[in-house]
């Protein structure tokens, strides 16, 4: 057996996703080296069906037993290819936990991703879901996504055009089974561009009496900011905001903040399109700190499905449900979740 290829039979998933959901796959197979992936894609439990990629399990929701094998990426090499004074090429493995990249490339003087800091997963899903908060989006700075693609058995590198990034979106989400995302290669400047004017940044800096601040300092404010609005997941089990912000027509948009004027929205992908916010529909329609057994919803944020101890994936799922059909039914706007949900249908 290839050494860098580990496999775990009927593998106990509870500690390998941030909601703490009981589940187990048939087979986990770890893979500490992207050169060992055909050998693993080759194994007969592993090409019977597309398997399950696991990163750091903060974008799923077990509503179910993964029927097929289970892939995780463990290496975590950071380096840098290239920089002038201007900007570097940095190339992260996928198994690199995200927030780790972020600090990293601060620490080596680097900009661009702090306001990305403490959103949890790993390197390898950042591109498949295009995270963002605060006003940035990963895909701004992605130079070159290193892809396995299980159609021809290849590695590819997708530049950012054919990442084809779009909010909470990219080619490797719309085409799921497809590639298996080894590595990112990140373009980031020396110099920031700071991203101050959203969602109480400037407001935390004040608080921390920073009038100039640096990109380190950003981060450490939307440090601040998250760990007092999102719980831990060490401590509830969380995924984070579990609804996208739905886009709609600016027409639309228009005609609910004259029905709701506290309603806040946000620039679209485009002027003909807005943002709405997830979390104040859901908070308006009364979800905020709801409890229905152990399945719940944060006090301290609408938008995150908190799991209180032992609530199971679908009891999280049907109350996912029922914030969706409320908010459809006081908004007449569907809202959508942003873990991909195994085991079940939304």
């Amino acid at each position: 057996m290839n050494p860098s290829l580990r496999l775990i039979p009927n593998a106990a998933l509870r500690e390998r996703n941030t909601f703490g959901i009981d589940a187990s796959a048939p087979l986990l197979v770890e893979i500490s080296s992207s050169e060992a992936l055909p050998e693993a894609l080759a194994l007969p439990a592993v090409s019977a069906s597309p398997p399950l990629l696991l990163g750091g399990g903060s974008n799923l929701l077990f509503a179910g037993n993964p029927e097929s094998a289970v892939l995780a990426l463990t290496s975590r090499t950071i380096r840098i290819l290239g920089q002038d004074d201007v900007r570097g090429l940095i190339r992260a493995d996928a198994g690199v936990p995200w927030h780790a990249l972020v600090m990293w490339t601060l620490q080596q003087g680097f900009c661009g991703l702090e306001n990305l800091a403490l959103i949890p997963g790993t390197v390898g899903a950042a591109p498949i879901q295009n995270i963002g908060a605060y006003g940035t989006e990963v895909g701004e700075f992605v130079q070159t996504v290193e892809a396995f693609d299980l159609a021809d058995g290849n590695l590819h590198w997708l530049d950012r055009a054919s990442c084809a990034f779009g909010y909470r979106d990219s080619v490797f989400k719309r085409e799921p089974d497809r590639r298996i995302v080894t590595a990112v290669e990140f373009m980031l400047p020396r110099r920031p561009a700071l991203r101050l004017d959203y969602a109480g940044i400037g407001d935390e800096l004040a608080a921390m009496d920073i009038r100039s601040p640096s990109a380190a300092q950003v981060a450490e404010a939307v440090i601040r900011i998250r760990r007092r609005k999102l719980p831990d997941p060490a401590v509830l089990g969380n995924a984070g905001s579990f609804f996208k912000n739905p886009i709609v027509p600016a027409v639309q948009a228009q005609a609910l903040t004259q029905q709701h004027p506290a309603l806040p929205t946000f620039r679209g992908n485009d002027d003909s399109s807005r943002k709405l916010s997830a979390a104040w529909m859901i908070e308006t329609c009364g979800w905020r700190g709801f409890r229905d057994g152990d399945a719940g919803v944060a006090q301290s944020h609408a938008l995150v499905l908190v799991n209180h101890g032992h609530a199971s994936g679908a009891q999280l799922l049907a109350l996912a449900r029922r914030i969706a059909e409320s908010v459809q039914q006081r908004f007449g706007v569907a809202i959508e979740p942003e873990p991909k949900v195994i085991g079940a249908s939304w």
